[in-house]
């Protein structure tokens, strides 16, 4: 147990260094005495092997000082892949069914939570390269799959396709189009609005009727070009995750 704890330690601390701009140069040493999230997450893989091996309350208790130092509320029974990585950490919620594949990335504020008071199986399912942004929250008993993304503050509540990207309350699988996603992006500036490109269609329908009625009546606006309507464009410049 002890030589599997030294490993997953070492992946852990390397998935830090690897997703976390801020970590580049600084040493193992630092990382595991001043990376919340980190420290979290070791804490965790400990309270986890002692609750395998049978160990009464002290799996609790140490899941209980780590929240009071870390922020992180992670229950002992979740199953938590390697390399996983949790940024900033203050606030994240990770319940006690819900299990996380390898190359996770959380942000501050998720949730991965129940939606009832059933017994058995009641938090979310995560696959492998999975990134979820700060605030959102991933509720019941649902699988994301592999490669998928979910955007900030986005409530997630049926499952998620592999390799898809999930924005909004509820969440709305959408694509990137010409853009292949591709491990921790966090670049949620640039993602698209399923209800704002709805909005603009019908924008642009509603103003085709008038012309077209218009055109009928014979009013003074017949033959003029429609008035423009007022158009939700896309967010450009510069990437937040800095691209």
């Amino acid at each position: 147990m002890l030589r599997r704890l030294i490993a997953e330690i070492r992946a852990d601390v390397t998935a830090a260094r690897d997703r976390d701009p801020a970590a580049q140069g600084v040493s193992s040493f630092e990382i595991l005495t001043s990376w919340a999230g980190v420290q979290a997450l070791l804490a965790h893989r400990l309270a986890h092997a002692l609750r395998g091996a049978g160990v009464p309350l002290l799996p609790r208790l140490i899941a209980y000082l780590t929240r009071a130092v870390t922020g992180v509320e992670i229950h002992p029974a979740a199953e938590i892949g390697r390399r996983f990585f949790i940024d900033h950490g203050s606030g994240v919620v990770i319940g006690e069914t819900a299990k996380i594949g390898d190359c996770v990335t959380l942000y501050q504020g998720v949730t991965l939570g129940g939606t009832g008071f059933q017994r058995g199986k009641r938090h979310p399912t995560v696959g492998d390269n999975v990134t979820v942004g700060s605030g959102a929250k991933l509720l019941g008993p649902i699988a994301v799959g592999d490669g998928a993304k979910i955007g900030a503050n986005t409530v997630v509540v049926e499952d998620v396709p592999p390799g898809a990207t999930v924005v909004g309350n509820p969440g709305h699988p959408v694509r990137v189009e010409g853009r292949k996603l591709e491990g921790p992006d966090a670049d949620w500036i640039h993602l698209p609005d399923p209800i704002a490109d709805a909005i603009k269609a019908l924008s642009e329908r509603i103003a085709e009727l008038e012309a077209r009625l218009a055109e009928v009546d014979g009013s003074a606006d017949a033959g003029q070009p429609a008035r423009e309507q007022p158009g939700i464009k896309p967010r450009t410049g510069r990437s937040s995750a800095g691209g």
